[in-house]
């Protein structure tokens, strides 16, 4: 009985496939298609591989830049009579900005690098020492030129504690205003050498910054 049956079904799928494809061709019946694409109008957008984070915690806080600026003078630019030899000798006011988290003292020192050999050589330095001032506290914002200083200052080349202004002897100096964000504090007293101070803080740099000005005085 099962033999009998086999030829049938085999006729009955037979049949059904030309039935289809009769039909196919009389009523034209696509094969499927795919169709075209059209480009939007409107722009790709890319996506980012993975979110960068700046900074040194697991949050997303941006990296702070230890900035000093001055009201005085720009960046690189002729620093003010008044602020030299030649004028009332004073110091001009500065502005601190981007103070890296962690920080528990700021140092702040003024040099000459440009002096002449014989300078150097009579005084056995490589640069002349305006100011130094150090432990001063991470909030401070800038030292005014109206206020105590919020600190306490080094000796200068010149033998004395607090600034000296520029008085280049020969030509145009530089005077680099060198500011430190420090993880410490020094264990110094007020009248420290430069010598001293950045021997003391050079294991507990978290932050550097510079201002430069230059100043040269009138010769006839």
């Amino acid at each position: 009985m099962k033999n009998s049956m086999a030829p049938a079904k085999k006729g009955i799928i037979a049949v059904s496939i030309v039935v289809v494809g009769v039909i196919g061709i009389l009523f034209d019946i696509p094969k499927h298609r795919e169709m075209p694409v059209q480009e939007s109008a409107f722009p790709k957008m890319v996506l980012p591989k993975e979110n960068v984070i700046i900074g040194t915690s697991s949050k997303s806080t941006l990296m702070h830049v230890l900035n000093i600026s001055t009201p005085a003078f720009e960046a690189n630019g002729s620093i003010p009579m008044q602020y030299t030899c030649d004028g009332k000798n004073t110091r001009p006011d500065f502005v601190f900005s981007g103070v890296p988290s962690g920080t528990l003292s700021l140092v702040l020192i003024m040099d000459d690098p440009d002096i002449p050999d014989s300078v150097k050589a009579s005084r056995g330095v490589e640069s002349f020492v305006h100011w130094i001032v150090f432990n001063m506290p991470p909030q401070t914002a800038g030292i005014s030129a109206s206020s105590t200083v919020p600190g306490l200052e080094g000796i200068h080349t010149g033998g004395e504690n607090g600034y000296t202004g520029p008085c280049p002897p020969d030509r145009e100096h530089r005077y680099f205003f060198k500011l430190y964000a420090l993880n410490a504090n020094l264990d110094l007293k007020a009248g420290a050498t430069k010598k001293e101070v950045e021997k003391a803080m050079a294991e507990y740099i978290i932050g550097e910054a510079q201002l430069i000005g230059r100043y040269d005085r009138k010769r006839e």
